[in-house]
């Protein structure tokens, strides 16, 4: 996939970048459980997510505190985020990144088993 997303200056991110790093996570604390990855709209292009939180995962901008109430509220859940200073983007989406994918792969193992079950030849495999 292509990332049309503008690159860091020196672990600096562009306002632009910051306020999408913004709606990817209110988009991640929106996001039900058994749904698709959730996207976001950059110059008129769909991405998921988790391509935004990989962008800004060596940004060393300080979080603003706004995010870092959204941040602490989403990954409350989850023990590494308590273990975590989330001062920075890159803080912070390393830890979305992560979480990211350990949901992707929740939601194709949960279809796979549903479909596994629901097939309806049972003699060969899925």
């Amino acid at each position: 996939m292509m990332n049309f997303l503008p690159d860091l200056h020196e672990g600096h991110a562009p306002i632009t970048l910051q306020q999408l790093f913004g709606d990817a996570l209110e988009a991640f604390d929106s996001w039900e459980d058994g749904r698709a990855e959730p996207t976001v709209i950059y110059e008129d292009q769909l991405l998921p997510i988790g391509l935004v939180f990989e962008n800004m995962r060596e940004c060393t901008d300080i979080l603003p505190r706004t995010l870092v109430d959204i941040v602490t509220t989403a990954f409350a859940h989850d023990p590494a985020a308590s273990d975590t200073e989330i001062v920075t983007f890159g803080d912070a989406a390393r830890l979305a990144a992560v979480s990211v994918a350990q949901r992707r792969l929740y939601g194709e193992t949960a279809i796979a088993a549903f479909l596994n079950q629901h097939r309806t030849d049972k003699r060969r495999p899925a």
